[in-house]
């Protein structure tokens, strides 16, 4: 047995054709490693496989000298994780890229699994990697959604400083949508005469009122928005109310 017959063509083949369609579904999905990296993820982890299996039968020696395959599918999979971590990336405090980083760690399992001389448990993983990529985001789709809270909130900060679009991107960051926004110059306060004047017209103060939804409570974002350099108040008015 020196390593280099049909069969292990065959299993370099049968990894090659298992992960080809793996990379495919992602190519299709459009995602960060297509079907060339996944490919060679696949073919690679199985040619380490077979490496591992008899790349070292010339210098083994009955009672002296003794190899463990098993050594090389850990390497393989420590390895993997470069590659992993480099399509998960965050974006506006969303992580992105996990589904695929961890599709890719499963290419090379299933690469393994067909150089260890496993097809069948490759076939199979094969299978249920479909199963989960197509099958079950039509189960979540289908679990019952948390209600949104929706609540009214008054702030006033400091016109003529773009705090206007610091607030609104706050808002997105926190997973909050907006509604029924309304915006007032120079709110007005009482005088010393008892009558109204603008408040702090000098600096000029912007009272802005809107309604935001979200999953998380409404204190989250009240404190973020308080945090931003300008803004005077943040007032909850009213108390939350459970929409569908």
């Amino acid at each position: 047995m020196d390593g280099q017959g049909l069969v292990q063509l065959g299993e370099l083949a049968l990894a090659f054709v298992l992960s080809a369609l793996i990379g495919l579904e992602r190519e299709f999905r459009h995602k960060s490693a297509g079907v060339r990296t996944y490919t060679l993820v696949g073919v690679a982890a199985a040619l380490f496989m077979l490496i591992s299996k008899y790349g070292f039968m010339n210098i083994l020696v009955p009672s002296q000298v003794v190899l463990d395959p098993s050594r090389i599918a850990a390497q393989v999979v420590s390895g993997i994780g470069f590659i992993g971590g480099g399509v998960i990336f965050m974006r506006r405090d969303v992580v992105r890229g996990l589904t695929t980083a961890a599709s890719v760690w499963l290419t090379a399992a299933l690469g393994m699994a067909c150089g260890a001389g496993l097809p069948v448990l490759a076939v199979a993983t094969t299978l249920g990697h479909f199963t989960i990529m197509f099958v079950f985001p039509r189960l979540v789709r289908r679990l019952p959604r948390t209600r949104r809270l929706a609540s009214d909130i008054s702030l006033s900060y400091e016109d003529g400083r773009g705090l206007l679009r610091d607030i609104l991107v706050t808002c997105t960051q926190a997973r909050f949508t907006i509604d029924h926004v309304r915006i007032d110059k120079h709110p007005l306060a009482d005088d010393e005469n008892g009558g109204t004047v603008p408040e702090r017209a000098q600096t000029g103060l912007v009272a802005m009122s809107m309604q935001v939804k979200g999953k998380k409570p409404v204190s989250d974002l009240i404190t973020r928005l308080a945090a931003i350099d300008g803004v005077r108040s943040v007032d909850s008015a009213g108390a939350e109310d459970e929409l569908e």
